[in-house]
């Protein structure tokens, strides 16, 4: 059975629990969670005399998202190799700087601007994906000595924002169609293309096979480096969107927009509570939309709440663990209904 076609194991057809299972995947799971919270969170805050779900309340969480989810839409990919990218957070800054220092004001500068920032991104990536196919080194390991890289870069020539972002472009950041922003839309947008790459074109299934297992994959005929890199550049092209969106928000290039918001951890936790499997070979982008409206809805209920910040990194800590054992359980469980 192909592991991109189905996301859970198949049981014996006249077992009654198991096909429950079967139906109750980790993407309704995450989306089931996301409803409760938004229930439970609209009472905490609305005990306060506030709502969460107004006009602001809605914005607040899709404005959120949206730099996350773009992160971690590229991040899906990668993980579902296998591999993944802690130089994701500098990489934002580097490209939101790159694209603000371009257009310098300029609204004929927007094009190249956006164009070299992607072409950067992109050749970051490559560069990632060479270090784990060629060098044969740890994904952990190479992405982070990337991240230094970056990171030594940005220290050594920034020591704060810079470049100016003409007006016209900062539409992109604060448009909306009602409550919903432009940019989130945009986002989805992405999220609809990455599903629609993974699910319909022969790459797209590579990433699952490699992710699945790489030697059988390789053995299979699967060009495993090429898939491998090819993840790690479109991770890196879509961190570049969120640095060229995040400077159209704040009207300029920032050095570290991508670490303080920690980009790189965060996008592996929404990720991982989407469903997506950190070995590699199952998952997708829908259930990480999900994970990732997770934490933007925790985030602004905690400061509808005016929640001490550390608290609120110990309850994302425990969400987090908490869905990774709830999957944990689940595939064992989906294991043993195939045994028996």
């Amino acid at each position: 059975m192909s592991t991109v076609q189905q996301d859970t194991l198949p049981v014996r057809p006249g077992a009654a629990r198991p096909v429950a299972r079967r139906r109750l995947t980790p993407v309704a799971v995450v989306y089931l969670a996301l409803v409760a919270l938004l229930v439970v969170g609209s009472l905490l805050v609305g005990a306060r005399g506030e709502l969460l779900l107004d006009q602001d309340g809605i914005l607040n969480i899709l404005t959120r998202a949206t730099a996350l989810g773009l992160v971690a839409i590229g991040q899906t990919m990668v993980i579902l190799t296998g591999s993944l990218d802690l130089s994701v957070a500098y990489l934002v800054g580097l490209t939101s700087l790159l694209a603000a220092e371009t257009m310098a004001g300029r609204d004929g500068m927007v094009g190249p601007a956006v164009l070299l920032a992607l072409a950067v991104a992109a050749g970051v990536g490559l560069v990632n994906g060479l270090v784990i196919t060629v060098l044969k080194a740890n994904a952990f390991i190479a992405t982070l000595g990337v991240a230094l890289i970056l990171r030594g870069y940005l220290e050594d020539n920034y020591t704060g924002p810079a470049g100016d972002v003409p007006r016209g472009f900062q539409h992109l950041g604060y448009d909306r169609i009602g409550p919903v922003p432009i940019a989130a839309l945009l986002m989805l947008a992405v999220a609809a293309l990455a599903w629609w790459y993974l699910s319909r074109t022969r790459t797209g299934y590579h990433m699952y096979a490699v992710g699945g297992d790489i030697e059988v994959a390789r053995l299979s005929g699967v060009p495993t480096r090429r898939t491998v890199v090819t993840a790690h550049v479109l991770c890196s092209v879509a961190a570049g969107l969120a640095g060229i969106y995040l400077a159209s928000r704040l009207g300029s290039g920032a050095p570290y927009v991508g670490t303080d918001a920690g980009y790189d951890l965060e996008s592996i936790a929404a990720v991982v509570l989407g469903g997506t499997l950190l070995a590699g070979g199952r998952g997708g982008v829908v259930g990480t939309i999900g994970g990732v409206l997770i934490l933007a809805t925790l985030d602004t209920i905690f400061d509808d709440l005016a929640v001490d910040p550390f608290f609120k990194d110990v309850v994302r800590g425990v969400v987090l663990v908490a869905a990774v054992a709830l999957y944990a359980r689940r595939m064992t469980a989906n294991r043993r209904g195939r045994l028996t």
